[in-house]
């Protein structure tokens, strides 16, 4: 369990199960306009609002406390997924949930077509603690992917002497880069 979390996890038997921190659906959960009050509401409501686009596991999150989660009923799972590495640190970490409300409080986003004061020091810190001469942050690995194609095609046409239009990106078969049409296409193995 991570260090941040309060509780510990017995076994019993063949599940595990939270001896603290527990989780009973409460009343704001239930009434709550921004949640659904149960796991089979909020699949069924999903299936027929929004883009088929994933096939998730039956499983709805209501609440998470580093890596435990439960659903609207109440059960007990696991999260060993942590969002595709997104939440390594775990669910609700203190110290995390402290800093995004002191800086939501202060300013919620700013589009990159703006500067702000919080991300030259971040790029700055990045940068040294990596070594790097510059860095590019991104929100997801297809952003990452979509880069790198842009990336080693300029390499090409300024480096490497490519003609223009002739540069050709390889990339593994059947293997998941991203839900964009580029990343998407290489899947088959090129672009």
């Amino acid at each position: 369990m991570a260090p941040h979390a309060e509780g510990t996890i017995e076994s019993t038997g063949s599940s595990l199960k939270p001896t603290a921190p527990t989780f009973q659906p409460a009343a704001n959960l239930a009434t709550s306009k921004y949640h659904s009050s149960s796991t089979a509401e909020a699949i069924e409501s999903e299936q027929k609002y929004a883009a088929h686009n994933y096939h998730p596991l039956p499983i709805v999150f209501a609440r998470a406390q580093g890596s435990s989660v439960w659903d609207p009923e109440g059960n007990h799972y696991i999260d060993c997924l942590s969002a595709y590495s997104a939440v390594n640190q775990g669910h609700c970490h203190p110290e995390l949930v402290k800093a995004l409300c002191e800086q939501a409080q202060r300013l919620t986003l700013s589009s990159r077509a703006f500067h702000n004061d919080v991300f030259p020091k971040w790029a700055e810190k990045v940068k040294e603690v990596f070594g790097y001469d510059m860095v590019l942050p991104m929100n997801t690995g297809a952003e990452a992917v979509e880069t790198a194609i842009k990336i080693a095609r300029k390499w090409a046409y300024k480096v490497k002497g490519v003609p223009q239009g002739k540069a050709l990106i390889f990339s593994a078969a059947e293997n998941f880069h991203g839900r964009t049409v580029c990343s998407l296409t290489m899947i088959w193995g090129f672009i």
